[in-house]
Protein backbone atom coordinates (compact mmCIF):
# COMPACT_ATOMS: atom_id res chain seq x y z
CA UNK A 1 0.00 0.00 0.00
CA UNK A 2 1.19 3.32 -0.53
CA UNK A 3 1.85 6.01 2.26
CA UNK A 4 -1.05 8.19 2.42
CA UNK A 5 -1.33 11.72 3.18
CA UNK A 6 -2.64 14.13 5.37
CA UNK A 7 -2.80 18.41 4.97
CA UNK A 8 -3.96 20.05 8.37
CA UNK A 9 -4.53 23.61 8.94
CA UNK A 10 -3.58 24.90 12.32
CA UNK A 11 -0.62 22.56 13.78
CA UNK A 12 1.12 25.27 15.63
CA UNK A 13 -0.64 24.23 18.78
CA UNK A 14 -2.80 22.56 20.64
CA UNK A 15 -5.30 19.70 18.61
CA UNK A 16 -3.92 20.19 15.28
CA UNK A 17 -0.30 19.53 16.44
CA UNK A 18 -1.12 16.43 18.20
CA UNK A 19 -2.61 15.49 15.05
CA UNK A 20 0.49 15.98 13.08
CA UNK A 21 2.38 13.84 15.29
CA UNK A 22 -0.13 11.28 15.78
CA UNK A 23 -0.80 10.42 11.88
CA UNK A 24 3.50 10.43 11.04
CA UNK A 25 3.63 8.43 13.96
CA UNK A 26 0.79 6.21 12.02
CA UNK A 27 3.27 5.64 9.49
CA UNK A 28 1.82 8.82 6.88
CA UNK A 29 3.02 11.68 4.96
CA UNK A 30 2.00 14.91 6.77
CA UNK A 31 1.55 18.20 5.26
CA UNK A 32 1.37 20.52 8.94
CA UNK A 33 0.42 23.87 7.82
CA UNK A 34 0.65 26.99 10.05
CA UNK A 35 0.72 30.82 9.98
CA UNK A 36 4.13 31.16 10.57
CA UNK A 37 6.36 28.11 9.77
CA UNK A 38 9.54 29.43 10.23
CA UNK A 39 9.04 29.69 14.12
CA UNK A 40 8.21 25.97 14.18
CA UNK A 41 11.20 23.87 15.30
CA UNK A 42 9.75 20.70 16.35
CA UNK A 43 7.29 19.39 13.27
CA UNK A 44 10.46 20.03 10.94
CA UNK A 45 12.32 17.19 12.03
CA UNK A 46 9.74 14.76 11.29
CA UNK A 47 10.19 12.22 8.92
CA UNK A 48 7.62 12.02 6.12
CA UNK A 49 6.89 15.69 7.16
CA UNK A 50 7.00 19.14 5.33
CA UNK A 51 6.03 22.16 7.29
CA UNK A 52 4.67 25.36 4.94
CA UNK A 53 2.68 28.37 5.28
CA UNK A 54 -1.38 28.47 5.08
CA UNK A 55 -3.37 31.69 6.71
CA UNK A 56 -6.92 30.27 6.03
CA UNK A 57 -7.51 34.10 5.14
CA UNK A 58 -5.27 34.10 2.45
CA UNK A 59 -6.31 32.55 -0.58
CA UNK A 60 -2.44 32.50 -2.05
CA UNK A 61 -0.93 30.93 1.06
CA UNK A 62 -4.12 28.23 0.76
CA UNK A 63 -3.49 27.28 -3.10
CA UNK A 64 0.79 27.31 -2.27
CA UNK A 65 0.38 24.72 0.34
CA UNK A 66 -1.80 22.07 -1.59
CA UNK A 67 0.62 22.64 -4.12
CA UNK A 68 3.96 21.49 -1.95
CA UNK A 69 1.85 19.21 -0.52
CA UNK A 70 1.03 17.77 -3.81
CA UNK A 71 4.63 18.12 -5.13
CA UNK A 72 6.12 16.57 -1.92
CA UNK A 73 4.30 13.60 -1.68
CA UNK A 74 2.15 13.08 -5.32
CA UNK A 75 -1.07 13.39 -3.79
CA UNK A 76 -3.51 14.17 -0.55
CA UNK A 77 -5.17 11.54 0.56
CA UNK A 78 -7.34 13.64 3.44
CA UNK A 79 -7.60 17.30 4.82
CA UNK A 80 -8.09 18.26 8.30
CA UNK A 81 -9.79 21.54 9.00
CA UNK A 82 -8.80 22.37 12.53
CA UNK A 83 -7.62 26.41 12.04
CA UNK A 84 -9.88 28.17 13.78
CA UNK A 85 -10.64 30.37 17.66
CA UNK A 86 -12.89 31.59 19.68
CA UNK A 87 -14.34 34.89 19.74
CA UNK A 88 -16.84 35.11 22.78
CA UNK A 89 -18.00 38.41 24.83
CA UNK A 90 -21.62 40.23 24.63
CA UNK A 91 -22.75 41.08 20.87
CA UNK A 92 -22.89 44.88 21.63
CA UNK A 93 -19.70 44.87 23.16
CA UNK A 94 -18.21 43.14 20.18
CA UNK A 95 -17.03 45.48 17.18
CA UNK A 96 -18.10 43.98 13.59
CA UNK A 97 -14.96 43.36 12.55
CA UNK A 98 -14.25 41.25 14.82
CA UNK A 99 -17.51 39.34 14.15
CA UNK A 100 -16.58 39.08 10.24
CA UNK A 101 -12.86 37.64 11.04
CA UNK A 102 -14.53 35.11 13.06
CA UNK A 103 -16.48 33.82 10.47
CA UNK A 104 -14.03 34.38 8.08
CA UNK A 105 -11.48 32.40 9.69
CA UNK A 106 -13.57 29.35 11.12
CA UNK A 107 -16.13 29.41 8.13
CA UNK A 108 -14.52 30.60 5.02
CA UNK A 109 -11.60 29.59 5.97
CA UNK A 110 -12.56 26.21 6.42
CA UNK A 111 -14.25 26.55 2.94
CA UNK A 112 -12.01 27.90 1.29
CA UNK A 113 -9.11 24.95 2.43
CA UNK A 114 -11.80 22.64 1.07
CA UNK A 115 -12.40 24.47 -2.15
CA UNK A 116 -8.61 24.32 -3.38
CA UNK A 117 -8.26 20.42 -2.26
CA UNK A 118 -11.76 19.16 -4.15
CA UNK A 119 -10.30 19.30 -8.12
CA UNK A 120 -7.35 17.48 -6.54
CA UNK A 121 -10.02 14.96 -4.85
CA UNK A 122 -12.19 15.16 -7.56
CA UNK A 123 -9.95 13.99 -10.63
CA UNK A 124 -8.75 11.14 -8.05
CA UNK A 125 -12.33 10.07 -7.74
CA UNK A 126 -10.77 9.83 -3.51
CA UNK A 127 -10.55 11.72 -0.54
CA UNK A 128 -11.66 12.47 2.99
CA UNK A 129 -12.64 16.06 4.56
CA UNK A 130 -12.23 15.76 8.36
CA UNK A 131 -14.33 19.05 9.63
CA UNK A 132 -13.57 19.91 13.35
CA UNK A 133 -16.52 21.34 14.49
CA UNK A 134 -17.43 21.56 18.78
CA UNK A 135 -19.79 20.13 20.94
CA UNK A 136 -20.86 24.20 20.17
CA UNK A 137 -22.00 23.19 17.24
CA UNK A 138 -24.83 21.73 18.66
CA UNK A 139 -25.43 23.65 21.89
CA UNK A 140 -24.33 27.05 22.64
CA UNK A 141 -22.88 28.61 25.69
CA UNK A 142 -24.02 32.40 27.37
CA UNK A 143 -21.43 34.83 25.11
CA UNK A 144 -20.95 32.90 22.02
CA UNK A 145 -23.50 34.41 19.70
CA UNK A 146 -20.53 34.35 16.83
CA UNK A 147 -18.70 31.54 17.82
CA UNK A 148 -21.33 28.77 17.55
CA UNK A 149 -22.71 30.88 14.37
CA UNK A 150 -19.59 29.53 12.93
CA UNK A 151 -19.40 26.11 14.51
CA UNK A 152 -23.39 25.53 14.07
CA UNK A 153 -22.63 26.76 10.48
CA UNK A 154 -19.03 24.17 10.26
CA UNK A 155 -21.96 21.17 11.20
CA UNK A 156 -24.17 22.22 8.45
CA UNK A 157 -21.95 22.90 5.97
CA UNK A 158 -20.56 19.70 6.17
CA UNK A 159 -23.68 17.80 6.18
CA UNK A 160 -24.80 19.28 2.89
CA UNK A 161 -21.57 18.67 1.30
CA UNK A 162 -21.51 14.98 2.76
CA UNK A 163 -24.84 13.95 0.05
CA UNK A 164 -22.77 16.48 -2.47
CA UNK A 165 -19.45 15.15 -2.28
CA UNK A 166 -20.26 11.26 -1.47
CA UNK A 167 -21.03 10.19 -4.63
CA UNK A 168 -17.54 11.69 -5.98
CA UNK A 169 -15.77 9.10 -3.88
CA UNK A 170 -15.40 11.89 -1.34
CA UNK A 171 -15.76 11.58 2.44
CA UNK A 172 -16.83 14.03 4.93
CA UNK A 173 -16.40 13.57 8.58
CA UNK A 174 -17.06 16.04 11.74
CA UNK A 175 -15.26 15.76 14.44
CA UNK A 176 -17.04 17.68 17.93
CA UNK A 177 -14.44 18.02 21.09
CA UNK A 178 -15.48 19.02 24.35
CA UNK A 179 -12.94 21.19 26.48
CA UNK A 180 -9.64 20.49 25.35
CA UNK A 181 -6.58 21.54 27.58
CA UNK A 182 -4.74 23.90 25.41
CA UNK A 183 -4.35 27.52 25.24
CA UNK A 184 -7.88 27.97 24.02
CA UNK A 185 -8.56 30.50 26.73
CA UNK A 186 -5.15 31.99 25.78
CA UNK A 187 -4.51 32.96 22.11
CA UNK A 188 -7.61 30.93 20.79
CA UNK A 189 -9.55 32.82 22.73
CA UNK A 190 -10.61 36.55 21.50
CA UNK A 191 -13.07 38.30 24.20
CA UNK A 192 -15.12 41.16 24.21
CA UNK A 193 -15.89 43.31 26.49
CA UNK A 194 -17.40 46.59 27.65
CA UNK A 195 -17.53 47.38 31.47
CA UNK A 196 -19.39 50.32 31.22
CA UNK A 197 -22.32 47.87 30.44
CA UNK A 198 -23.24 46.90 33.22
CA UNK A 199 -25.92 44.55 32.76
CA UNK A 200 -23.71 42.05 31.18
CA UNK A 201 -20.90 42.26 33.67
CA UNK A 202 -22.77 39.33 35.54
CA UNK A 203 -22.27 36.82 33.09
CA UNK A 204 -18.98 37.65 31.81
CA UNK A 205 -17.67 37.34 35.31
CA UNK A 206 -19.57 33.91 35.65
CA UNK A 207 -18.44 32.80 31.83
CA UNK A 208 -14.47 33.89 32.79
CA UNK A 209 -14.37 32.12 35.96
CA UNK A 210 -16.05 29.03 34.27
CA UNK A 211 -13.60 28.89 30.88
CA UNK A 212 -10.09 27.68 33.03
CA UNK A 213 -11.41 24.73 34.90
CA UNK A 214 -13.72 23.71 32.03
CA UNK A 215 -10.64 23.97 29.27
CA UNK A 216 -8.26 22.30 32.39
CA UNK A 217 -11.07 19.43 33.00
CA UNK A 218 -11.31 18.98 29.66
CA UNK A 219 -9.46 16.19 27.42
CA UNK A 220 -6.03 16.22 26.28
CA UNK A 221 -5.21 17.30 22.36
CA UNK A 222 -3.55 13.61 21.75
CA UNK A 223 -6.98 12.28 23.18
CA UNK A 224 -8.91 14.16 20.40
CA UNK A 225 -6.43 13.66 17.71
CA UNK A 226 -7.00 9.68 18.07
CA UNK A 227 -10.86 10.73 17.44
CA UNK A 228 -9.55 12.55 14.52
CA UNK A 229 -7.36 9.69 13.28
CA UNK A 230 -10.64 7.62 13.16
CA UNK A 231 -12.49 9.97 11.53
CA UNK A 232 -10.07 10.11 8.89
CA UNK A 233 -9.51 6.55 8.57
CA UNK A 234 -13.84 5.60 8.78
CA UNK A 235 -14.81 3.58 6.36
CA UNK A 236 -18.58 3.48 7.37
CA UNK A 237 -21.26 6.00 6.97
CA UNK A 238 -20.92 7.65 10.22
CA UNK A 239 -20.94 11.34 10.06
CA UNK A 240 -20.39 13.27 13.63
CA UNK A 241 -17.56 11.95 16.24
CA UNK A 242 -17.97 13.16 19.51
CA UNK A 243 -14.44 13.64 21.03
CA UNK A 244 -13.70 13.36 24.76
CA UNK A 245 -15.80 12.25 27.61
CA UNK A 246 -17.37 15.42 28.34
CA UNK A 247 -18.38 15.66 24.69
CA UNK A 248 -20.15 12.34 24.75
CA UNK A 249 -22.05 13.47 27.85
CA UNK A 250 -23.17 16.66 27.09
CA UNK A 251 -24.07 15.82 23.42
CA UNK A 252 -25.73 12.45 24.95
CA UNK A 253 -28.42 14.81 27.46
CA UNK A 254 -28.73 17.45 24.48
CA UNK A 255 -30.11 15.00 22.44
CA UNK A 256 -32.51 13.53 25.38
CA UNK A 257 -33.75 17.03 26.11
CA UNK A 258 -36.19 19.66 25.16
CA UNK A 259 -35.05 22.91 24.61
CA UNK A 260 -36.44 24.10 27.77
CA UNK A 261 -35.13 21.37 30.14
CA UNK A 262 -31.61 21.53 28.23
CA UNK A 263 -31.12 25.39 28.36
CA UNK A 264 -32.92 25.63 31.61
CA UNK A 265 -30.00 23.57 33.00
CA UNK A 266 -27.45 25.64 31.39
CA UNK A 267 -28.84 28.80 32.74
CA UNK A 268 -28.89 27.34 36.68
CA UNK A 269 -25.24 26.00 35.79
CA UNK A 270 -24.05 29.88 35.16
CA UNK A 271 -26.61 31.33 37.94
CA UNK A 272 -28.98 32.93 35.78
CA UNK A 273 -32.77 33.11 36.23
CA UNK A 274 -35.56 32.58 34.25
Amino acid sequence: MMTRTVLITGTSSGLGRAAARLFQAKGWNVVATMRAPEKEEELTRLDRTIVTRLDVEDQASIERAVEAGITAFGAIDVLVNNAGYGAFGPLEATPLKKARRQFDVNVMGLLAVTKALLPHFRTRKSGVIVNISSIGGRMTFPLGALYHGTKFAVEGLSESLHFELEPLGIAVKIVEPGGIRTDFSGRSLDFSNDSTLKEYQAIVNTLLEAIGPMMENGSSPETIAEVVYRAATDTTQQLRFAAGDDAVDILTRRAASDDATFIGGLKAQFGMGN
